[in-house]
């Protein structure tokens, strides 16, 4: 399939497929698989993502927004779908229309939610937010009491109905792990509260990735995976087991080569002078594809197999690299900015690295305006 436009992504939705499983695999029968499709799924383009997913192990999507969720349901996804994120009370009958599973932390939010539920007619599910050590969304879980309570509420509320308790680990990424198992133990005695009051959920989940891989004994009843479902590590620390495969290439192709002589400007503010003469090639892809300029850039690329310096800034839609030492670029030749050419690799990891960032972030950035390809 030729893209639209010589700035590309490449999706090997097979290696989706492979990750799922494995993923299913690790954690058994008895473990739902939450697919995490946040950011048009980490760059990867929801909707087919979702698809692959659903046919490989996965019973459940998660997103971070209701606009996240909206064209899954236009396009004929009817799994659940988890909204992990803030609803506002305006949004929240267009929720309730598509059939989500709202994250609740608050008795106004379920007060407002339940008024809408009714509104329409409809029962929708929701699950209680806990914040274990993370800081963000969910209700302390030192404070345990409001946690019963609130619960109690929802079950009474008309129009709600409790299916999922969870929270999110701040470090289950690294390789120490006292500071998720703390998280963990102040979980379990959230669940043990609810468990006395006959108010346990029939789902409780905590896992991302990393927890998935690593901590077995937050599996409960439901993981959560997003980064290794594109095949990308959960960190430095956490590496993905064998038989995980990146899902994702970015690509481009070269516009021009010139010879610049010894001296000269390349690109904006002369921030990189030519020191002989220089054969450039200019390419089509800028930051506002996602291709980063500042304060770090990508540091180079792949042409025939070789690493090229980028040199000069990086525009909003073209750059320019150094390809004296690479004999018979051309026009039209592929250039790879992360995955394989030859014997050579440029991973998403690699090049967090040189930004000083996350792969999540790199994947992530990608904007819309790239086509994707599978």
């Amino acid at each position: 399939m030729r893209p639209e436009r010589p700035t590309w992504l490449e999706i090997d939705l097979s290696a989706i497929a492979n990750n799922t499983r494995r993923i299913k695999e690790l954690v058994g029968p008895r473990v739902q698989v939450l697919a995490s499709l946040k950011a048009d799924a980490y760059g990867h383009g929801a909707l087919k993502v979702a698809r692959t997913v659903l046919l490989n192990g996965a019973s459940r999507l998660g997103v971070a927004t209701v606009s996240e969720a909206t064209p899954l349901r236009e396009a004929g996804i009817t799994a659940p779908i988890l909204v992990f994120g803030y609803v506002p009370h305006w949004q929240m009958r267009e929720a309730v229309r598509l059939g989500l599973t709202i994250t609740l932390y608050s008795s106004e939010a379920a007060q407002a939610l339940s008024r809408a539920a009714q509104a329409l007619q409809r029962t929708v599910k929701v699950h209680l937010k806990v914040d274990t050590g993370m800081g963000r969304l969910g209700i302390r879980a030192e404070e345990i009491e409001a946690i019963v309570r609130l619960a109690q509420e929802i079950t009474r509320l008309p129009g709600l109905e409790l299916e999922g308790i969870f929270t999110h680990f701040a470090m289950a990424d690294a390789q120490d792990k006292s500071y998720t198992r703390r998280q963990l133990a102040r979980f379990q005695q959230v669940l043990q509260a609810l468990e006395a009051e006959g108010l346990r959920p029939p789902l409780a989940h905590a896992a991302n990735s990393a927890a998935t891989l690593t901590v077995p004994e937050a599996h409960f009843d439901m993981v959560r995976p997003g980064i290794a479902l594109y095949g990308l590590d959960p960190s430095p620390e956490v590496r993905l087991p064998a038989g995980f495969r990146p899902a994702l290439s970015f690509k481009t192709q070269v516009a021009q080569v010139k010879l610049v002589p010894e001296g000269e400007c390349i690109g904006y503010g002369c921030t990189y002078v030519t020191t002989r003469p220089t054969r450039i090639a200019v390419l089509p892809v800028g930051y506002a594809d996602g291709f980063r300029r500042a304060p770090r850039t990508w540091g180079s690329v792949l042409i025939h197999g070789r690493e090229a310096p980028i040199v000069g800034r990086v525009c909003m839609d073209q750059c320019m690299i150094d390809v004296t030492d690479i004999p018979g670029v051309r026009v039209g030749d592929e250039v790879v900015l992360i995955g394989r050419q030859g014997e050579a690799t440029l991973t998403a990891e690699q090049v967090a690295e040189r930004l000083g960032t996350i792969n999540y972030e790199v994947v992530s950035e990608i904007l819309a305006r790239v086509p994707r390809v599978d």
